[in-house]
């Protein structure tokens, strides 16, 4: 489970409520939190000015996660927040990120320079989205999304070391066609077969999982699921692929093309955990 903790807090948001909800699952609570504050390059004066407020942002963002001073590693940075967030996430070895989310679209977000979108599109890391307009329940409902993929299972792990955690917590594998597949002579469709794998893989973490299928656009079917499960927190696996030519550089025609996980990242109706396939050397 996560041991490793980097918040990326603008002081902005329901950051702060999400890690307290993080920590009350049993497997989160000796995570390890480290609380990143980025300031912008500027010059001499004003850089002491902002550092002399930082010490007062810090401490309210600590104690709106439940934590005291000394359970926090604090890092203060001056620069790029985007490259900061993935610079600091590799030094730190964080296995989660949590960042806030105006939840802009994808041109919004490229224009609005937006910050939690760019660390989406290029961490290999997972990441926990949290959208200024969401309202932050105690985690009991999870589910997660089932393609049958390396990183789907990488997904369905994540999702069940948490719901195992969670005394009565339940976890829902949603599958989705884009047409009504065909079934075999069985009766049991490729749908099925994918499902049912999903569900043993899961038993053998010790955990009961309900299979949903539907048909029609993935991230909308995703969304539209997770509203009707009432679901707390949506896990997906990603597979979008990532810039070949170089981290600094946003793969502007997968942030302008038809990113699954981009969609749900913007409309799903709790946060978002995305698990990356990590890049090979």
């Amino acid at each position: 489970m996560f041991r490793n903790l980097l918040i990326a807090d603008s002081g902005n948001g329901h950051v702060e409520e999400m890690v307290r909800t993080l920590r009350d699952i049993p497997p989160c609570r000796q995570a390890r939190v480290n609380l990143l504050h980025v300031m912008n390059e500027q010059g001499a004066d004003d850089l002491r000015s902002h550092r002399d407020k930082v010490e007062g942002l810090v401490a309210v963002a600590i104690g709106r996660m439940g934590l005291e001073p000394d359970q926090v590693n604090t890092i203060v940075r001056e620069g790029d927040t985007k490259q900061t967030v993935l610079r600091v996430a590799d030094e730190l070895d964080a296995d989660l990120i949590v960042m806030g989310s105006r939840g802009l679209g994808r041109l919004q977000s490229i224009l609005a320079n937006s910050a939690s979108q760019y660390v989406f599109q290029l961490s290999t890391r997972p990441m926990l989205l949290v959208r200024d307009d969401l309202y932050i329940r105690a985690i009991n409902r999870v589910m997660v999304t089932v393609d049958g993929t390396g990183v789907g299972d990488d997904a369905i792990r994540l999702a069940c070391e948490l719901v195992a955690g969670i005394p009565g917590g339940s976890l829902i594998g949603v599958h989705v066609s884009r047409q009504d597949p065909t079934p075999s002579r069985g009766g049991r469709g490729p749908a099925d077969e994918v499902l049912a794998k999903a569900v043993q893989r899961a038993r053998g973490y010790g955990v009961t999982m309900e299979p949903i299928h539907r048909t029609g656009d993935i991230g909308r079917a995703v969304c539209a699921a997770a509203e009707e499960a009432r679901a707390d927190l949506v896990v997906i696996a990603s597979q979008d692929r990532r810039p070949l030519v170089a981290k600094g550089l946003v793969d502007l025609d997968r942030l302008l093309g038809s990113s699954v996980s981009d969609y749900i990242r913007v409309h799903a109706p709790a946060p978002v955990l995305l698990v990356r396939e990590p890049e090979r050397p």
